[in-house]
């Protein structure tokens, strides 16, 4: 069996990790038992960590994640501690998420800061949770219909955060039109790239000419959807991954949920490849106290794939810009840059078509 060069560097930290671990649980002594790696995507790494803890309050074995920074990103991913910070002000409006246990910035234990939560039973799989058999954990259209509806309230509770909120400074100025602030960001990272774009620039003019007016800003989770969610068998056990937090348009995440690049095939069901919307724009209304605005969920369907074509090829490029000694040559973010955008264009083309904007509730520009 091969070893990765993550392997390698996660047991030349291990005796730095077990005494940050065992300061940090307030226990005499942690023990690596185990440490596998966790599909974290093309930005992040997780553990998986079986550490016996001896005395103090964690004792016996526990099963945590630590999850930490991939050697590629994005240039809008937020740090460990940030991501760390996020957790907590998600837990105390009462968003389910993962317990932030730990947080360490000490770059000497394992060469970057990380963090350690509690490990959520059931999957995140998004292949599995959408099927409608017996691999995944919600096999019928009502416990699917039920999850939708439990994802828009979590949705409303994250939405229920708003600015100022002093632990969350980091995220800085809430944006005056977080539209146009989006339309300017991706046009920014495209300039960037320096290879012409036109299905995109297409896409981003029609978004400009399309914008709604700016709603109240609030925070927005900006990776909300089947994938980033764990289900077990009693339903929702936990949101993930909140590196792309920002203050923003409440209505982008759940675009982001409906965008048919998130729903695994399932294009018949718009939320998440699970339900039709109503379910989940019903579980928004209840737990928010106000409308969904459709039509503005369809402008930020658009917007989702221009964000996802973006990323596409920031992470392709991060392969094709590499040299031999920065270890990131990748098969999956090779892929990534060169097949993603492609599909993306294409639904974008689809999405700004007059007829379609129109069924979706839009007006002429």
């Amino acid at each position: 069996m091969t070893t990765s060069l993550a392997e390698e560097r996660l047991a030349a930290a291990r005796p730095r990790l077990e005494a940050f671990l065992a300061r940090a649980a307030g226990a005499e002594l942690a023990e690596l038992l185990e440490a596998r790696p966790l599909s974290g995507g093309a930005i992040q790494e997780n553990w998986l960590l079986e550490i016996a803890f001896s005395d103090g309050p964690e004792e016996g074995r526990r099963e945590l994640v630590l999850r930490t920074d991939a050697p590629s990103g994005v240039a809008v991913s937020l740090t460990r501690p940030q991501e760390f910070a996020l957790l907590r002000a998600a837990a105390a409006a009462g968003v389910t998420v993962p317990e932030a246990l730990w947080l360490c910035e000490d770059a000497g234990v394992l060469g970057r800061p990380f963090y350690v939560m509690r490990k959520l039973e059931g999957t995140a799989a998004g292949h599995l949770i959408v099927k409608d058999d017996m691999a995944s954990p919600v096999p019928s259209q009502a416990a699917k219909d039920a999850l939708a509806e439990r994802l828009g309230r979590e949705l409303a509770r994250i939405h229920s955060i708003k600015p100022p909120q002093k632990e969350l400074a980091f995220l800085g100025e809430p944006p005056a039109d977080p539209a146009r602030a989006a339309i300017a960001a991706y046009r920014a990272h495209l300039d960037e790239l320096g290879v012409a774009q036109p299905a995109l620039e297409w896409g981003l003019r029609w978004c400009e000419l399309h914008a709604p007016r700016p709603g109240e800003i609030v925070l927005v989770h900006q990776d909300f959807r089947t994938g980033n969610y764990m289900v077990g068998p009693d339903g929702l056990t936990g949101i993930l991954d909140w590196e792309f937090c920002a203050w923003g348009d409440a209505m982008s995440d759940l675009g982001w949920f409906c965008a048919k690049c998130w729903r695994f095939g399932r294009d018949e069901r718009a939320a998440g490849g699970i339900a039709a919307r109503a379910p989940l724009y019903r579980g928004y209304e209840a737990e928010a106290g106000r409308k969904v605005d459709a039509a503005a969920v369809a402008y930020w369907e658009v917007m989702a794939h221009l964000r996802w074509a973006v990323i596409a090829l920031q992470q392709g490029a991060r392969v094709l810009d590499c040299g031999p000694a920065d270890q990131e040559a990748s098969l999956e973010l090779a892929l990534t840059g060169r097949i993603r955008p492609v599909e993306l264009e294409l639904e974008i083309l689809a999405q700004t078509a007059p007829a379609h904007w129109a069924k979706a509730g839009g007006t002429a520009a």
